[in-house]
């Protein structure tokens, strides 16, 4: 890899790390925004799915604005308008200012982050080169959510929780510098710059629709009138877009690129991978500051194992695709995800970090760093490059929609079965460590759970995913090779 091309993936991964770390940074954070800005508690919650709407109903968008418009250009207004709105966050002096602030957020990162990895796509050729700039990134996407807790933890405690989004300015204003300087001007490549406005505006709004519904369904009842409102208008707006793109003469998401079997395959294994993995972060998390005592450093602390494991693991699966393929790590991968998250479904009330919890987070790790990057090249190999920023765009929408619907499926779940656990105490319902064996309860169901998604996600893998040949040198496949992942 050429030192350029290297000092290219490092704007680039760290641009990234950026939007992975605020989507789970923020976490440690909301008990001090809380009390900081005076917040109400019943929108606290906005803090996170501000962002959460903003960055996933913009993806597809800011993706194929990256094929149109040029990929520099388009990561480079992402970046510039990320770094301003978390100047704007740290500097929140209300609620309304707060949420705003971190829905602009998230549709930076909505344009940023699709264009950084579209360009990673033209920059480094189909083979070794691609695998082992994939394996980076994929270790910075998968990695950043639990350095994000780390991260966020000494950031509150020691500075404040201003400084979780201050600290991305100097960074964001580097970054820009070095931008313009070594990345590539990635013109656009297109006959054409029609943007499909009407599908925008459908899909976004879809996907906006989709991922509030899924948010706030466990809370207001999955057969609730509002939960079937907003879901059942997603699937209207989405049917709506499908129906326009098969009709429009330059759609924003050409069909055909779901004539690449294993673009789709991929994107329907990220579905319950991803799914799996937050449920881990969120659970866990929760069961050593809340059961176990953790401060938020120390919360941060217990997760950088999993940051390590996944960068290595995923470093190191790159170079062996090369020569094996994709798909048996595809496969393989998820199992490992199962067993950590089997593992985890045991911890106790009166368990410890070091028996409880480090085993199957390290195993859980070692899975999602080969996961990842096995389904990063998947996505994207054989994908033309004119429609490279729509392939990014749509891997990172099953990455919000796995996450999201995960979340939210096994929140419920966990809800659930704390509330039974409850309810058979009877008079003894509110003693503390009723409170602590049903909440630990319900942690195990939802863990449990997420086994099966990542099972599932294994079965996907051998159905769908075709074995591709592989490339030992580096060099474009042809097209017979193409023509097998069709």
């Amino acid at each position: 890899m050429k030192a350029h091309k290297g000092l290219i993936l490092g704007i680039l991964a760290i641009a990234q790390f950026m939007v992975v770390l605020d989507a789970s940074i923020v976490n440690v954070a909301l008990p001090a925004i809380l009390k900081g800005l005076n917040f109400s508690p019943d929108n606290l919650q906005w803090v996170v799915t501000a962002y959460t709407l903003a960055f996933g109903g913009f993806l597809l968008f800011g993706g194929r604005a990256a094929d149109l418009f040029g990929r520099r250009r388009t990561f480079l207004i992402g970046l510039i308008g990320f770094t301003i709105s978390s100047m704007i966050v740290g500097a929140s002096q209300n609620e309304v200012m707060m949420i705003v602030a971190r829905a602009l957020q998230g549709l930076a990162a909505a344009f940023m982050s699709p264009a950084a990895l579209s360009i990673i796509l033209t920059e480094f050729r189909e083979g070794a080169d691609r695998n082992r700039a994939l394996g980076v990134w994929s270790a910075v996407a998968a990695g950043g959510a639990a350095a994000g807790l780390l991260f966020g933890g000494v950031l509150t405690q020691y500075l404040g929780w201003r400084w979780d989004f201050f600290v991305n300015v100097p960074i964001g204003v580097l970054l820009t510098v070095l931008a313009l300087r070594f990345v590539p001007e990635h013109g656009s490549e297109a006959d054409h710059n029609d943007l499909d406005l009407p599908g925008a505006v459908l899909v976004t709004g879809g996907l906006m629709a989709l991922v509030y519904g899924i948010t706030k369904a466990p809370g207001w009842g999955w057969t609730s009138g509002q939960s079937l409102l907003w879901l059942g208008g997603a699937a209207a707006l989405l049917w709506l877009f499908i129906r326009n793109e098969a009709s429009s003469k330059h759609p924003l998401m050409p069909l055909s690129i779901f004539k690449i079997r294993n673009l789709s395959g991929a994107n329907l294994t990220q579905l319950p991978i991803t799914a799996a993995m937050f449920s881990m972060f969120f659970f866990i998390s929760l069961y050593v500051q809340n059961i176990l005592g953790y401060s938020p450093v120390k919360t941060g602390v217990s997760f950088l194992p999993v940051t390590i494991i996944i960068g290595i693991t995923a470093t190191v699966t790159s170079r062996f695709i090369a020569k094996l393929g994709y798909k048996p790590f595809m496969v393989l991968a998820p199992l490992f995800i199962s067993l950590g998250l089997f593992m985890l479904s045991h911890i106790s009330v009166g368990g410890s970090y070091l028996t409880g919890v480090l085993p199957g987070i390290a195993i859980l790790a070692f899975g999602v760093g080969m996961s990842f990057v096995a389904i990063s090249i998947a996505a994207t190999s054989g994908v033309p490059q004119n429609e490279s920023g729509l392939a990014s765009g749509l891997l990172n929408t099953a990455q919000q929609i796995g996450g999201a619907l995960g979340l939210a499926i096994l929140s419920g779940v966990a809800a659930s079965k704390s509330k039974d656990v409850i309810l058979a105490a009877g008079q003894h319902a509110g003693d503390r460590l009723v409170i602590a064996q049903a909440t630990v309860a319900g942690f195990h169901s939802a863990l449990l759970v997420g086994t099966g998604f990542a099972l599932a996600a294994s079965v996907i893998s051998f159905i769908v995913i075709r074995q591709q040949k592989t490339q030992s040198s580096g060099a474009e496949p042809t097209g017979q090779e193409l023509s097998s992942t069709a």
